[in-house]
């Protein structure tokens, strides 16, 4: 072999061992890369509510059967996402809201609540089945008396660190503006645009408590005080119709419903026996 040819070789040689570092040295970096938390995006705006929805304490049980409090999540993101196994944008959004929780395991906790009506057991089957690493439990009337508005699957509820309800999302979730949200509310970005929006739940809330008429309810024989206390017993009981709204909402939102107007007839007759 020629000078001029063993030249050639060692130069090739050469330039495979570099392209072999490059890609190692390439891969390494995006492992590191992948496990570091995003730097801050200064194209996105998060958006969280002007006045987060105050949650009461609660408790519920996993699908083990074990209780755990609200309390337990204290100066954490809470994210609930209400789901079910029959549900495709639901099962599309599971492999995001895993990698989510195995990222920001020490500030954020997910609880996927299931509105399967099918037995535990199924449910269980399932979260095996698709290696869900985050807490999941069988939905129940208390949770859905205290996250109101549940009108279509999946609705994903995210609570800040004095777990109040930040933001709720309704359809599948995007997976980079919650990873956003997340961020900003557990004090890992701080140089994030925040856009302050209305919490249309709270509105809605406010409004039906400050209703002055009911629609097909005859509240005309009552105080000030009594008109108060009776519409707050339309706020605190759920309509059965669907609409996951309570029956002062129900009535104020869809005046037309068949289902809340006897309802709320029977709570301002009950309140007017008891009087």
């Amino acid at each position: 072999m020629t000078r001029r040819a063993w030249t050639t070789v060692i130069v090739l040689v050469f330039a495979a061992l570099a392209t072999i570092w490059g890609l190692r040295a390439f891969r390494a970096r995006s492992t590191v890369d992948s496990e570091r938390p995003s730097a801050p995006s200064a194209s996105r705006t998060v958006r969280l509510f002007r006045e987060p929805l105050a949650v009461p304490a609660f408790t519920f049980k996993d699908l083990d059967g074990r209780t755990h409090s609200s309390s337990e999540w204290s100066g954490k993101v809470v994210l609930m996402n209400f789901w079910a196994t029959w549900c495709p944008p639901c099962r599309a959004e599971i492999p995001d809201l895993i990698a989510l929780q195995n990222k920001y395991r020490d500030k954020l906790v997910i609880i996927g609540v299931s509105e399967d009506d099918g037995p535990v057991e199924a449910v269980k089957q399932f979260v095996a089945d698709q290696k869900m690493n985050y807490m999941v439990a069988m939905s129940t009337p208390e949770l859905r008396k205290i996250f109101r508005g549940v009108v279509a699957l999946p609705t994903t509820f995210l609570l800040d660190l004095q777990g109040q309800v930040a933001q709720k999302h309704v359809g599948l979730l995007n997976p980079e503006d919650a990873e956003a949200e997340a961020r900003v509310l557990a004090g890992l970005d701080t140089h994030a645009s925040v856009e302050r929006i209305e919490n249309s739940d709270k509105v809605r809330l406010e409004n039906a408590a400050q209703a002055k008429t009911i629609p097909g309810v005859d509240l005309s024989g009552l105080n000030e005080a009594e008109r108060k206390t009776v519409v707050q017993a339309l706020i605190n009981d759920d309509c059965t119709c669907g609409c996951s709204l309570t029956v002062a909402e129900c009535r104020l939102d869809d005046p037309g419903c068949p289902v809340s107007l006897p309802l709320a007839r029977e709570i301002v007759k009950k309140h007017m026996a008891a009087r």
